[in-house]
């Protein structure tokens, strides 16, 4: 079936949202031959109520900051698809977020959380506000006038948001303290909470844990693993920090990091007692990586991408944004002999990077698959909650580590049974749509 109609149809009707048109475009040119064999998904048009949310919410947010002045900023929260669960996904707090970006997340986070094998439907939201430079009061009250929106349209067994960029433990503990006042609720309507008030050990390494357990059943896959791998990291924040402690861990040499304004090359690679300091710096004092170089010897800070960096590396792994990788970086990983690519942020290459890498057996790991252990662990913290009980360190990250094995596989058997063995791209779509199609067929047209 050609569903470029339907791709032409949502650029149509959501205009000037690029991200969105290419989270879509990406998804559903995977789809085609599902459709050819399963009549029954176009006779209820799936695919054209897949695309569409069933919720967007847009809210004002007014806050005082410390001066004195108030404030507005823009919140959002689309509850796009709840066929398989209760919505979930991150709220990010970035200048750049706008409608677009949150359709294209929660887009993305429905196959994400239907590929954990967790009864998770996919939402996203967020705002505007830059919490980088606020003091902790200024955040406080704006994260509380956050909440007190968008609590009317959460809940444990509705919607169940956590954590993105510019949202960590401080941002989810104001908004859970101001949810739990509103409605005089305890209970588990966030992830990424303090273990003193329901939050999951290994929430916080896994992301980027599972993005590297995803990274190694791939390099399995090559007959080889991390032992000795020169892996090029982007990113400093959360998910880069535990995969760049993961990949130490499993023998790998990480010789880069990298923030909105430049990158740090490490020849030497990153050992604890760097990736220490950088916790520090990063997740404590939320300096930018220029302090970090300061501190550190031997290493080399630069300004701009890291993916120009012109220096043999075996394995990529971008963690900082969409699109960070174009064409261009993809040609140079080429070069410099990248095997394997797996995405710890959300869409972070480019259409033209992802068919570089198809077409020169640069094997590619999809965020939705290989950045779904932060989601997944979420579910577990979700568990934890209705359970009333919490599990250890080794027990959690078994799971995690089980979860991550099982994405792997099921995308990798859905790319061979369609007829392209090792496009994980490819099997991860088909292998998250078809759960939430057969179930969403079941439940009628609603």
């Amino acid at each position: 079936m050609n569903l470029q109609p339907i791709i032409d149809k949502v650029v149509q009707k959501n205009p000037a949202e690029v991200e969105f048109h290419q989270a879509v475009k990406e998804v559903l040119e995977s789809l085609e031959p599902v459709l050819d064999r399963h009549p029954e998904f176009v006779k209820a048009n799936i695919v054209e109520r897949i695309v569409e949310p069933e919720r967007v919410l847009m809210f004002r947010v007014p806050w005082v900051d410390d001066k004195g002045n108030v404030q507005v900023n823009r919140g959002f929260r689309v509850q796009f698809n709840s066929a398989i669960g209760p919505y979930k996904g991150g709220l990010r707090f970035h200048p750049s977020v706008y409608l677009g970006i949150i359709k294209f997340l929660g887009f993305e986070q429905i196959f994400k959380n239907s590929l954990t094998t967790l009864p998770m439907g996919g939402g996203k939201g967020g705002s505007d506000f830059d919490p980088k430079g606020k003091t902790d009061g200024e955040v406080m009250r704006f994260t509380q006038s956050f909440m007190s929106e968008l609590f009317r349209h959460v809940g444990a067994n509705c919607d169940v948001p956590a954590g993105d960029i510019g949202v960590g433990g401080r941002e989810i503990g104001f908004m859970f303290g101001q949810y739990k006042k509103l409605t005089n609720n305890f209970e588990g309507v966030l992830t990424g909470k303090g273990l003193d008030w329901g939050g999951s050990l290994v929430r916080t390494e896994a992301t980027g844990y599972g993005l590297v357990y995803f990274a190694e059943q791939m390099l399995n896959d090559l007959n080889t693993n991390f032992e000795n791998k020169i892996v090029r990291m982007s990113g400093s924040g959360n998910v880069a920090i535990y995969a760049t402690e993961k990949c130490i861990q499993l023998g790998a040499k990480v010789d880069t990091v990298s923030d909105s304004t430049g990158y740090i090359y490490d020849p030497e690679g990153f050992n604890t007692e760097k990736l220490n300091v950088l916790k520090r710096i990063k997740e404590v004092e939320r300096k930018r990586l220029s302090d970090y170089a300061k501190e550190v010897t031997g290493v080399e800070y630069h300004e701009g991408s890291v993916w120009k960096l012109d220096k043999p590396c075996d394995v990529a792994l971008p963690n900082a944004t969409q699109n960070e990788i174009n064409g261009e970086a993809a040609n140079l990983l080429l070069k410099n002999g990248c095997k394997l690519v797996a995405e710890g942020a959300n869409m972070p290459s480019t259409p033209e990077a992802i068919n570089i890498y198809l077409k020169n057996n640069i094997y590619y790991g999809p965020a939705k698959a290989a950045n779904a252990g932060g989601v997944a662990t979420s579910g577990l913290e979700m568990s934890q909650n209705s359970l009333r009980m919490s599990w250890t360190f080794e027990e959690t990250d078994v799971k995690l580590h089980n979860i991550m094995k099982s994405i792997h596989k099921s995308s990798k058997d859905a790319a061979t049974e369609y007829g392209q063995p090792m496009n994980l791209q490819m099997g991860a779509n088909i292998a998250g749509f078809m759960k939430v199609a057969r179930s969403m067929l079941a439940q009628g047209i609603i």
